[in-house]
């Protein structure tokens, strides 16, 4: 019997149309419910985790997969700095060394979207350690000190409600030359109060 499949994020969904065709890494990807409204988007995507179990049932003719412990050796390292991603997707997991580099793993125009708990959530359960809580207004700090230019075309930081009461902290950004992607253009963007 297999395990009962999430529903991809709404914030994913939301701004997978922005990905430009190309090569999308979901990182830590789960039981790959993002690898797959991706590769149905018609995306090729390398989806990586370290369970060699759950990515053998990922893979697919549009959905590479690659078993990477992320936080020990230098793989993820080599992973994020061939710059070759149109997209990144991250969500549920929060391993602050790849932060700067999931930036440089972009091409100009790539989309880095980024959905996991944040500071606070422990008053409504699991992930409770401070060391898996983003801090208030970390991922717009990340940005912040890219070592590429980032266009952030949204942000949200606090309370949801839905699919389970959790804090959440949200980004979609775009790497860009000095000029936001067109893309970007078409929507609005959203930044909720921090702190």
């Amino acid at each position: 019997m297999h395990p009962v499949r999430e529903s991809p994020s709404e914030w994913v969904s939301r701004f997978t149309g922005v990905i430009p065709q190309g090569l999308v890494l979901d990182l830590a990807c789960g039981n790959g419910r993002h690898a797959r409204l991706l590769a149905d988007a018609g995306h090729r995507v390398l989806a990586v985790d370290r369970n060699a179990a759950v990515l053998a049932e990922l893979a697919s003719a549009s959905i590479e997969i690659r078993c990477i412990d992320l936080e020990t050796g230098d793989a993820a390292t080599r992973l994020l700095s061939l710059n070759t991603f149109a997209g990144i997707i991250v969500t549920n997991y929060l391993h602050r060394p790849l932060l700067p580099m999931l930036f440089s793993g972009l091409v100009e125009g790539g989309v880095l979207i980024y959905d996991t708990f944040a500071q606070g959530n422990g008053a409504f359960g699991k992930p409770a350690s401070p060391a898996f809580l983003l801090q208030s207004g970390e991922l717009l700090d990340a940005v912040a000190q890219a070592p590429c230019k980032m266009h952030v075309l949204a942000y949200e930081d606090g309370f949801i409600g839905a699919p389970r009461p959790a804090m959440r902290q949200r980004l979609c950004a775009i790497r860009s030359s000095a000029e936001p992607a067109p893309e970007a253009l078409k929507l609005s963007s959203f930044s909720a109060p921090r702190g």
